[in-house]
């Protein structure tokens, strides 16, 4: 059913309501409820409408706006409602027919133009009430950031994040309140980055330049087995590379990550698009706090956790677009619950090293179909006064893909 738009989403600039163009300002005279943060609502002169300020979290004040459904309501937002703004939570719960969005520029769009970068090279992030240690798949030598900063905080923090990482060299661009009458623009080096002073409404524009020593990981998998904390239960390098081909990370898939160790499968599941989502299923507490604090080290601090044995624990959760089994493939059901919870088209991986666990794929191959690879990789290691191969144990990888009906 087409709806006819009731909700109106409007961009503001640094100089508010004043700069409104023609048909922004229609749609907030026309309106009978008011809604935005704090610091927009103070734009408005005073009036009888009534005002909904934003609460946290976000789904109380959404749920009152659907009460207004069919009158005419207007949200104000921060540049484009759409770019990591208020727009794109409102979408989750409205049709496009209801709602009519008007945006202003964004700040990506205007730090890029302030320092005549190409806005499609730039990677845009924010970090406004997200962890600082999002940074990290994107630290790249030669890389430009433009990041949304949480407060003026932002701009030190991320430089002594950039420095302890080998990117002291990096250069960045603080810009202020971009738009307004008092913009402003501070540049520096984030090994000697001194401006704590600044403006809570600010955007930071990153050149980066790598270190000796800088810590810089490539967001494909097969990452060097040496960047992970683990207790020996982790799927070396080699295999994993051929392991997350297999599972085919997609942009917002799920990943299972069942019997998930130190984390490694779901980590970079995870790092190789910032949409991707993982929930890592581990019963040991030990290896889940060394699963969480790899995950935060390399970028992905959202990575999900239960703490439970599959199948059991696989109860209730979100159906997922792939599962990778890295441990307990002989658990009766376990092979039949990662089976239904898989979505249309989703794929299950499971990895074993036994000959127990081998006839285990051996059987549910013969029931469900699917590939079964062998991996054998041998590295150089020291023999006497010379080198030769040391073998690893060989791995056997079943890979089979849920048709879609």
């Amino acid at each position: 059913m087409t709806r006819v738009p009731w909700l109106s989403v409007l961009g503001v600039g640094a100089d508010g309501i004043a700069d409104l163009p023609a048909t922004s300002r229609a749609l907030l005279d026309a309106a009978e409820c008011l809604v935005g943060g704090a610091r927009h609502l103070a734009m408005l002169p005073a009036d009888p409408r009534p005002r909904l300020v934003w609460q946290r979290p976000l789904a109380g004040t959404v749920a009152r706006v659907a009460e207004w459904r069919g009158r005419r309501v207007c949200v104000l937002a921060t540049g484009d409602p759409m770019c990591f703004g208020i727009g794109t939570t409102l979408a989750r719960h409205f049709e496009p027919g209801e709602m009519h969005i008007v945006p202003a520029p964004s700040a990506f769009a205007l730090a890029c133009a302030r320092l005549a970068w190409p806005e499609h090279e730039a990677e845009l992030l924010t970090l406004h009430g997200r962890p600082i240690d999002l940074l990290a798949p994107a630290l790249r030598h030669g890389a430009r950031l433009v990041l949304l900063s949480h407060d003026a905080t932002t701009p030190a923090r991320v430089a002594a994040y950039l420095a302890d990482r080998g990117f002291g060299d990096s250069r960045l661009h603080l810009l202020e309140r971009m738009g307004a009458a008092d913009e402003a623009t501070r540049s520096g080096i984030a090994a000697t980055w001194q401006h704590t002073d600044g403006s809570d409404l600010n955007t930071l524009a990153v050149e980066l330049v790598a270190g000796p020593g800088a810590a810089e990981h490539a967001c494909v998998p097969g990452l060097p087995d040496g960047v992970y904390l683990n207790d020996g239960q982790i799927t070396r390098s080699e295999v994993r590379a051929s392991t997350l081909a297999a599972l085919a990370p997609g942009p917002g898939a799920l990943l299972w990550d069942v019997g998930a160790g130190c984390g490694s499968i779901a980590i970079e599941w995870m790092r190789s698009d910032r949409r991707a989502r993982a929930i890592a299923i581990e019963p040991d507490a030990g290896r889940r706090s060394i699963a969480a604090q790899n995950a935060a080290r390399l970028g992905v601090p959202g990575l999900e956790f239960v703490n439970g044995r599959a199948p059991d624990a696989l109860d209730g959760l979100e159906p997922a677009d792939a599962v990778f089994i890295g441990g307990g493939i002989s658990t009766p059901g376990m092979v039949e619950a990662c089976w239904s919870a898989l979505r249309p088209g989703g794929r299950l991986v499971a990895n074993v090293v036994t000959l127990e666990g081998e006839a285990v794929l051996l059987r549910q191959q013969a029931r469900l179909g699917g590939e079964l690879v062998r991996i054998s990789v041998a590295r150089s290691a020291p023999v006497g006064s010379f080198s030769g191969w040391r073998a690893m144990m060989p791995v056997t990888r079943w890979s089979v893909v849920r048709e879609r009906q």
